[in-house]
């Protein structure tokens, strides 16, 4: 029979990968979705929508039985989560309670499941020591800078006492690939001639083609691995300078380099986000999400993942950044002109 596997956040950047990766295997796919979801990047004829509430364990638990899925799910990729919220609260009710709750939801039910894997983020260790830029590890300490961070940490933290629960924590570096609309922005702008940068300092990252994310999950779903972490990267060290350089090469631009003073901009995010404070809410560039992003070690060590998966990652950044580029030409998101 096939393997049925219900992955969570299904419609969304990376949720859809994993929902094509695991069609592509032949599994039997159950996609988790919302009510108000945006299904279009989604194979409808070849899987299984499922529109979840984790709001409450018992309810989760009854719409599970209701399938009357002979055996249950024999994996979880639970993918369904939030980067940006109007509230700090937010991000731990969405991302550390809900996720809880689906896991409670799953020991109820009794489901025969194999595996549950949690897609985390880089962001729940914090980023890396700044002197010796040495990449993150999972056996770092976590101490992250943020409140998606701090949510992250404490769903990761609830797993790893759930001591009979066969889970595996994923955490990715930053992801690019097609359907991705925050990277759209900094490849929109070069496309018009400009090259933007956050202050002058020297900074450093990992990165990581979705397609690679994608089929590192369900590698990890297949093997024998229970009870650990994995950062998942191409295994390369990359500057802010050199992703202009490689999106200029794809797009055969030239630009004109400007540098953002790290000063004017704080002050710019903290006059802003009080604005929003009068409302109770938050902006999108926020103070924390500033010092977060503006780090200058975010590298991650990912030998561990491949060589457990016996794989190489497929793309580097120039191979995935000109697949994203044509893609995003493709579907109308940039002019190709």
């Amino acid at each position: 029979m096939k393997p049925k596997i219900l992955i969570t956040g299904a419609s969304g950047f990376i949720g859809s990968h994993l929902v094509d990766t695991a069609v592509g295997l032949g599994w039997d796919v159950w996609a988790g979705i919302r009510l108000t979801s945006d299904t279009r990047f989604l194979p409808l004829d070849k899987i299984h929508l499922l529109e979840l509430d984790y709001s409450s364990p018992e309810v989760l638990a009854k719409k599970f039985l209701k399938l009357n899925i002979n055996g249950g799910f024999d994996y979880v990729v639970h993918n369904a989560g939030i980067t940006y919220a109007k509230r700090k609260a937010d991000f731990h009710t969405v991302n550390c309670r809900y996720t809880e709750n689906l896991v409670e939801a799953l020991k109820i039910s009794n489901l025969d499941l194999k595996k549950f894997i949690f897609i985390s983020s880089l962001a729940a260790y914090g980023p890396g020591e700044p002197k010796t830029m040495r990449p993150i590890r999972c056996s770092d300490p976590q101490h992250p800078v943020s409140s998606y961070g701090e949510s992250k940490r404490q769903a990761e933290a609830y797993l790893r006492s759930q001591s009979s629960f066969p889970f595996v924590i994923v955490n990715p570096t930053a992801v690019y690939g097609p359907r991705d609309k925050d990277f759209l922005e900094f490849v929109s702008l070069i496309k018009r001639g400009v090259e933007p940068y956050m202050g002058s300092y020297p900074q450093m990252i990992s990165m990581v083609y979705v397609k690679d994310l994608a089929a590192a999950v369900m590698g990890l779903a297949l093997s024998t691995a229970s009870g650990h972490c994995y950062f998942v990267s191409d295994g390369h060290d990359y500057s802010k300078q050199q992703l202009g350089r490689v999106v200029k090469s794809v797009l055969n631009r030239r630009t004109l380099k400007l540098t953002i003073p790290m000063g004017g901009l704080r002050w710019t995010v903290f006059a802003v986000e009080k604005i929003y404070n009068l409302f109770g809410t938050l902006p999108f560039l926020n103070a924390e999400k500033l010092d977060e992003i503006s780090r200058p070690n975010w590298l991650c060590e990912s030998t561990e993942v491949w060589r457990t998966l016996g794989q190489s990652p497929e793309y580097d950044l120039e191979k995935g950044m000109k697949a994203t580029i044509d893609w995003y030409i493709e579907k109308g998101w940039i002019q190709k002109s």
